[in-house]
C-alpha cells in the first residue's frame, strides 16, 4: 500500500480559524478511507497526516491542494511518498 506523508508547518501568519475547517477536511478523508494517521506536533509548529488508498503522488498533491491549510495559505504543506518498513 502506498502512503503519502503530508507535513504541515505553520507560517507566522497562521490563523487559528482554519483549524476547524482543516479538521473537517480530515474527517472527510477518513470517511473515504484515505486517512491513515494524523496529529499535531507538541510544540505547536504544525502537524502531519498520512494519506492511504491514493494511487499516485499527483493524486495526493491534488487532495492536499484542497486542504483549508493550503487554500488559506496558513501552513507550508509538503507531500512525500513514504516507503515504510
Amino acid at each position: 500500500m502506498k502512503l503519502y506523508l503530508v507535513l504541515a508547518m505553520r507560517k507566522p501568519s497562521f490563523d487559528d480559524a482554519v483549524i476547524a475547517p482543516h479538521k473537517a477536511f480530515l474527517d472527510v478523508l477518513s470517511g473515504k478511507d484515505q486517512l491513515h494517521l494524523t496529529g499535531g506536533f507538541s510544540d505547536g509548529t504544525g502537524g502531519a497526516y498520512v494519506l492511504k488508498n491514493v494511487d499516485t503522488l499527483d493524486a495526493a498533491k491534488a487532495i492536499v491542494a484542497s486542504d483549508p491549510l493550503a487554500i488559506h495559505g496558513s501552513s507550508e504543506l509538503t507531500i512525500h511518498e513514504w516507503n515504510t518498513r
